[in-house]
């Protein structure tokens, strides 16, 4: 099994859009029991919120289930239990550092860097833009199983 942490701020908007988006992805290959996929804030902010309302307007339209879910914040814990620890732009990876205390193991990760990319996923709550950020999102998630599928098969079949 893989288990996938994906944070963003508040996990309300990209994190939790990654999230439905991964896990869409790796059902329509019917791997669902292969991965276990959540998705986590790096404050406090927004504790307890469902996904914003401009995320799941824009899963709506592209037709990818909403993954049921309220915000929690990352603990120190989640380093230890995921495999992949993946933060949608710079802030992010500096607070996943801060939380888990540093990355020993190697397995915090930007989501664009899978696609080569070393931009940031910009955070719709300030942008506005969930097209934006729903496009990007999606060339991250589509690159980090491309890249699972690679480096793991043996273990995803």
């Amino acid at each position: 099994m893989i288990r996938v942490l994906f944070c963003c701020h508040g996990n309300i908007c990209r994190s939790t859009m990654a999230q439905s988006v991964f896990t869409h992805l790796v059902n329509q290959l019917c791997l669902q029991n292969q991965f276990e996929i959540n998705s986590a804030a790096t404050s406090r902010e927004e504790i307890g919120n469902p996904p914003h309302h401009g995320t799941v307007t824009k899963l709506r339209q592209v037709g990818i289930p909403l993954v049921p879910h309220r915000a929690v914040q990352m603990t120190k814990a989640d380093y230890q239990y995921y495999d992949y620890l993946i933060g949608m732009d710079t802030a992010n990876i500096r607070n996943m550092n801060r939380i888990a205390g540093g990355d020993r193991d190697g397995k915090i990760y930007k989501l664009p860097s899978f696609a080569g990319l070393s931009k940031d996923i910009a955070d719709p709550w300030y942008t506005g833009n969930f097209d934006e950020t729903y496009n990007d999102v999606l060339e991250g998630c589509e690159a980090f199983l491309d890249y699972l599928m690679r480096c793991c098969k043996k273990d995803l079949t």
